[in-house]
């Protein structure tokens, strides 16, 4: 049986609008399609847990309205326990409007809601769950504050942090980054945190180099159809993607995020994790939507255990 997962983050309704291309600034383009769908990075990741088969709790907060209610009943169907969440009165539930091309690329502008009280005050309310716990998996769509209070306890205790540095901040403080183990941003994330410039693999083993100078164990990259970068004490490893044709990259990394957790917490090795990450988050860009496109355990087995027999048969990687 696996260990106990807590997710602390954000919980957003996410307004997906459609097009064929991005406009330019100043520049107005018709959209194709608008959706509505459970989102925020924390709810995304907390969601991709339980659909993965993971033990996880949850904290964050909604407000008082439809769409947190939505949000409570999302996680709790995929076996998410929502008991801690917090519910503001004054505040409304977080919103995402998000914009997707044709290729499947997207913009995203957030309007942190309810996610602003998610405080350290709260946190230290529900330290039992802190101590029940043996991972804490974190973004960065709620008050950095909170972050760095929830890291600092964690690591006081014993558990095994990630922080998904999502949206990536000007600055990461060094006393945070000394308090987590696994790092888990995107190239675009990586980039603005290490100040590196350049593109391909030798800007991204640079930019890993340099945040792990600042005192980190181990950064993990996500480089979308180039798969994943490990970075650790012993050097670079790259971890190939499963091809797939996409249609929607919204919740990718925080599929992949999800994923690698509940791996780790089921004792696999970290390039068995990034691996089960990588097909996990591959089979995600396939629909659209972010809950609505993280795959199941079941799903995700029937691809794994596919690849396997490729490999053993001499057509895999």
């Amino acid at each position: 049986m696996g260990k106990h997962i807590l997710v602390i983050g954000s919980l957003n309704m996410d307004l997906s609008i459609t097009m064929e291309r991005m406009p330019a600034v100043g520049e107005t383009v018709m959209g194709e399609e608008l959706t509505y769908n459970l989102g925020g990075k924390g709810a995304n990741q907390a969601y991709a847990v339980g659909r993965l088969g993971g033990q996880v709790k949850m904290l964050g907060c909604v407000g008082r309205d439809q769409f947190g209610a939505g949000q409570r009943e999302s996680l709790a169907a995929c076996g998410v326990d929502v008991s801690g969440l917090r519910e503001s009165e004054a505040l409304p539930t977080g919103t995402a409007v998000i914009y997707v091309d044709a290729a499947g690329s997207n913009s995203i502008v957030v309007v942190a809601g309810a996610n602003q009280a998610c405080d350290t005050q709260y946190l230290k309310e529900n330290d039992h769950l802190f101590q029940w716990c043996d991972y804490v998996l974190m973004q960065m769509e709620i008050p950095m504050s909170a972050i760095a209070y929830a890291a600092g306890r964690a690591r006081a205790l014993g558990k095994t942090v990630i922080l998904n540095p999502a949206p990536a901040p000007d600055l990461i403080p060094a006393e945070l980054l000394s308090c987590v183990d696994y790092l888990t941003p995107n190239e675009t994330e990586l980039m603005k945190l290490s100040g590196v410039t350049g593109d391909g693999m030798e800007a991204v083993r640079q930019g890993a180099k340099a945040l792990m100078e600042q005192g980190l164990g181990c950064v993990v990259v996500t480089l979308g159809e180039e798969g994943a970068l490990l970075a650790d004490g012993d050097g670079f490893r790259t971890y190939p993607a499963r091809k797939a044709e996409a249609v929607d990259t919204t919740a990718a990394g925080d599929c992949f995020n999800g994923a690698f957790v509940v791996a780790l917490a089921e004792g696999m090795s970290e390039d068995e994790a990034i691996r089960f990450a990588n097909a996990a988050s591959s089979m995600a860009v396939t629909k659209k939507g972010a809950q609505s496109s993280i795959p199941s355990r079941e799903e995700l087995e029937q691809i794994l255990g596919g690849a396997k027999a490729r490999q053993s048969a001499g057509g895999g990687r």
